[in-house]
């Protein structure tokens, strides 16, 4: 058992490693460098969000139409496609010459989500049929979710420092990661073998475009109105992105091999956890461009902002990583005492407490930083409780799907989230303390976005209230309904499933 858990963490979890080591970096490095990027643009502060939209627009589709290529044709050759489109786009990135083809590049590069599931999915093949398979699955998934943590503090501080020391090289400063991808590609093509399993199957590719369509009409619609304000145009085209998700809907219903399983929606202790995941996105993934921008307002210019340099700015990002990575970790020992329903509650209202905090207190670094590492603690704790918490609500041959909702309805809900900041960021016009028009995000627009991370975490402790008390507790590996809460089972005995969790 030693040795072959030694081969296979020395081997092909090692590689992998690289590659989810370099997933942190990209999700962490061009944070504290936001403001950089935008005066390199030349756009607002709040037009920034629209980045962060069309990767998470981007993230959402592609998440499960990939993985189910991966099951088709092979986990290691989607992987491997995978990293090429982020290698691309990631040299767009350094060097995009416009807005427009920048956002392009920076879109595609949304493609490292799909790294992660497949990473777990090839750590799986490859121990299946050992007597010890299911210990070296999680240990294997367990060493590439430390390295993605690890990833994103290393890139929040490494991005922040080389930006201070290239300050006029802003292209040799975003080449850094392109260079951690072709390495993890390298890695991958000569250290990781192919486990040779393929399912068959179909790719829903009516579901892909419906939803595809959906979302594109409702983003469009929202970015309408950064051009040209509330008009009939933006109404029609968010009405017509309303309508194809519902046709959407209805198609995932009568389908054989759906994109998304709908019937998941309808289950008592799933539909509060999928809802808490979509507003967890809010905060999670669209407030991180806010709070770099914040952090890099000069108040002697404006009134407001911390006036950071990109190094010190890192310093922030990274201290509310590393608050994330504390809450994960400590997820598992106080649900011990704990029902996880408890602790879900307990860390939505966290995000709360430390979002709001932010109105009142960010007059300095160390406010806004007491605020970040409160909602970090709380958001850290929900990363890992919220697909655990789908897997052992979902039933047995369903926890694949089940977590990957949650990663799903907390991207898309994290990419209205960043549309809708952009729109309040960019409300008024801020004048500078000489008379003249500044390019920086409104204060009222940043109390908004505290106010609305403040507000969904609040709407997501209340939902979770509704959530059965035993939940979480009891494997629904059958029909319970008319069984006594004693009679079923010991929820320990079910082995823990790794694969298909698409949650970083």
């Amino acid at each position: 058992m030693r040795t072959s858990r030694a081969s296979l963490v020395g081997g092909v979890v090692g590689a992998l490693v690289v590659v989810e080591f370099t997933s942190g970096v990209l999700q962490g490095y061009y944070t504290p460098l936001f403001t950089d990027v935008a005066r390199h643009l030349g756009i607002n502060d709040a037009d920034i969000n629209w980045l962060e939209a069309a990767q998470l627009l981007l993230s959402a589709i592609v998440v499960p139409f990939m993985a189910r290529l991966g099951d088709m044709f092979g986990h290691r050759k989607i992987l491997i496609f995978s990293l090429i489109v982020t290698l691309i786009a990631s040299i767009g990135v350094a060097f995009a010459p416009s807005f427009p083809i920048f956002i392009a590049a920076w879109a595609l590069q949304g493609f490292y989500v799909v790294w992660l599931p497949m990473n777990i999915s090839i750590i799986f093949l490859r121990s299946r049929g050992r007597p010890n398979s299911a210990a070296l699955t999680r240990k294997g998934a367990g060493l590439i979710v430390v390295a993605l943590q690890a990833g994103a503090i290393f890139g929040a501080l490494a991005g922040g420092q080389l930006g201070s020391i290239f300050a006029d090289k802003l292209w040799l400063t975003l080449s850094v990661p392109a260079a951690l991808v072709a390495v993890a590609l390298v890695v991958v093509v000569f250290k990781v073998p192919d486990p040779g399993v393929r399912s068959g199957g179909t790719v829903d590719s009516r579901g892909t475009v419906l939803l595809t369509l959906a979302l594109l009409a409702i983003m469009g619609g929202l970015s309408l109105v950064r051009l040209s304000g509330i008009t009939p145009w933006v109404f029609g085209m968010v009405l017509v992105g309303i309508v194809l998700l519902w046709v959407f809907v209805r198609f995932e219903q009568r389908s054989g091999d759906p994109l998304i399983d709908i019937s998941m929606f309808k289950r008592p202790e799933l539909w509060p956890v999928f809802l808490t995941s979509a507003l967890f996105g809010v905060s999670v993934l669209g407030a991180q461009g806010p709070l770099s921008t914040f952090a890099r307002t000069d108040p002697d210019e404006v009134g407001y902002g911390l006036g950071a340099t990109s190094a010190t700015a890192s310093y922030l990002i990274g201290g509310y990583v590393m608050a994330l990575l504390v809450g994960a970790g400590l997820f598992a020992r106080i649900s011990r005492s704990l029902t996880p329903r408890k602790v879900l509650i307990g860390a939505s209202s966290l995000v709360a407490i430390g979002y709001f905090a932010l109105i009142p207190f960010h007059a300095n670094f160390q406010q806004v930083l007491i605020g970040m590492i409160i909602a970090g603690l709380g958001s850290g704790a929900l990363v890992a409780a919220l697909p655990a918490a789908a897997a052992a609500a979902a039933p047995e041959h369903q926890t694949g799907v089940a977590t990957g909702l949650t990663n799903t309805t907390k991207v898309i809900g994290g990419a209205f989230a960043s549309s809708a900041f952009a729109l309040a960021l960019a409300s008024g016009v801020v004048v500078t303390s000489t008379g003249g028009e500044s390019t920086a995000a409104a204060l009222s627009g940043y109390i908004a976005v505290w106010a609305i991370c403040g507000g969904t975490a609040v709407v997501a402790t209340i939902v979770l209230f509704a959530v059965p008390k035993v939940a979480f507790t009891t494997p629904p590996m059958a029909d319970l309904s008319g069984l006594p809460e004693a009679d079923a089972g010991d929820p320990s005995s079910r082995p823990a499933p790794v694969k298909g969790n698409t949650d970083a």
